[in-house]
């Protein structure tokens, strides 16, 4: 089989460099190229050495790499640059796949709004396609632009989509008369790769704070896909906190169910839902899922808890950089380029 050419746009974060893991891997990927500007002429090796022998490239400057030699191209990048690089890259046939924000959000005014600047290629944003495998996954295999969902709403939108699908279906499950309730908790990872006193191990180690609290910019984002599955406006409170360790996303996502909601299997629910999913698990009934279940992998794990008659309680972990980012983005290659979906992301989870 042909090897997919890929190039990287800035590689030398927490997401690129768990790009170039997952690709160096992949038997059916070739790394072309892999651009940084401030790194132009550092040998990859010698930035990430737990990548010698596996990756034989140097930074290139963005402006000067053979990205059109490519057939997909990451965008491991700020908020900004995929959108300022699609039209180029698109119009000679080579995929785009950013995980930014960049073509996240179909409304170009939400995204202003959010993101502080106008959206420079609304032509293409109004054909981009939303990077969510197992909600979008029709859509997304004929795409020539992904904006890959983040790390937090993935957690979300997996932990609900059998829940909203069904109350779209049948109607009057789900009380969306109040907030469903999303407290998240993320590894200092989620942060980036760049120097922050606040990312310092002596401020970050031994703490645990809430951030965002007032609001969030994966707010609109979750609440587009979640309406969506709803086939109504979802309430959402959303409240993201930093947790003392690298990796891992634990999500606990409280909902309230209507009297025609109560009597219902969710635990059958969500496995039916899953049961053809590869990376998407849902534990036995009882389980306490864990970060570590995830850690180093692509896999997502569900549990659900009934509380109270109405209170349904569901937990979700996930690796942040894996599923919620770098992970989610080589699934989304194989989709687009018509591999078999599981390639190269069927490494086990790290323990301990």
């Amino acid at each position: 089989m042909k090897k997919v050419k890929v190039g990287i746009v800035g590689g030398s974060g927490y997401t690129g460099i768990e790009l170039l893991r997952l690709l160096a891997q992949h038997p059916h990927a070739e790394i072309v190229t892999i651009t940084g500007r401030k790194d132009a002429g550092t040998h990859v090796a010698k930035m990430f050495p737990s990548l010698r022998g596996r990756v034989d490239l140097v930074f290139e400057d963005p402006a000067s790499a053979p990205l059109d030699q490519c057939d997909v191209v990451f965008f491991a990048t700020p908020h900004g640059v995929a959108m300022s690089m699609a039209e180029e890259l698109t119009s000679k046939g080579i995929k785009v796949i950013d995980l930014a924000a960049d073509f996240r959000l179909k409304d170009k005014e939400v995204f202003k709004k959010w993101y502080k600047m106008g959206h420079k290629c609304p032509e293409i944003l109004a054909k981009a396609v939303y990077g969510q495998p197992e909600s979008m996954r029709d859509e997304m295999k004929n795409a020539d632009v992904l904006g890959m969902a983040g790390c937090y709403p993935t957690t979300i939108e997996l932990g609900l989509m059998p829940l909203l699908k069904l109350h779209k279906e049948v109607g009057d499950i789900v009380n969306l008369d109040v907030s469903i309730i999303a407290d998240s908790k993320s590894g200092i990872s989620g942060a980036g790769r760049k120097a922050d006193i606040s990312l310092n191990c002596a401020e970050f180690s031994d703490n645990f704070k809430a951030y965002g609290v007032a609001g969030h910019r994966h707010e609109p984002e979750m609440v587009q896909q979640l309406s969506l599955f709803a086939g109504e406006t979802v309430p959402l409170t959303f409240i993201p906190h930093l947790l003392p360790n690298i990796r891992g996303i634990f999500s606990t996502i409280y909902v309230r169910l209507k009297e025609r909601g109560m009597g219902i299997d969710y635990q059958a629910l969500y496995e039916k839902a899953y049961a053809e999913e590869p990376f998407v698990d849902v534990l036995p009934e009882g389980s306490q899922p864990e970060t570590r279940m995830v850690r180093g992998s692509n896999m997502v794990r569900i549990a659900l808890y009934r509380k109270e008659p109405d209170l349904l309680v569901i937990l979700v972990v996930e690796d942040n950089l894996v599923k919620g980012s770098a992970g989610q983005a080589v699934q989304a290659m194989n989709l687009v380029m018509g591999l078999p979906e599981t390639e190269g992301l069927e490494q086990i989870a790290l323990v301990p």
